[in-house]
């Protein structure tokens, strides 16, 4: 569970990068919640083909999170302004 909600985060960050058939499979296995089989009827090719498909998606986003780590950097930068006092913060508001 823990790896899908991973996924779906890194696909709001890196979805650009895939190509329109890699978001098509990944919206429709993991946003609307539809089977391979499912799926494989509906573009008329077989479950290895959109599983196959899918995997390549989840290690390209995975891949995208090891060398540009936009995700990780994100969680940092909310940890630190999180814990900035209230003056600091609306100082750098300022400044924005």
């Amino acid at each position: 569970m823990e790896n899908q909600i991973l996924l779906c985060i890194l696909y709001d960050y890196y979805g650009e990068l895939l190509t329109d058939k890699q978001k098509q499979y990944f919206k429709d296995y993991y946003f609307e919640n539809l089977s391979l089989s499912e799926m494989s009827e509906n573009y008329n090719i077989s479950r290895n083909a959109i599983h196959k498909n899918i995997k390549e998606t989840e290690d390209k986003l995975l891949y995208y999170e090891e060398v540009l780590k936009l995700y990780e950097k994100n969680k940092k930068i909310k940890k630190i302004i999180t814990n900035l006092d209230d003056d600091l913060k609306e100082k750098i508001l300022e400044l924005i």
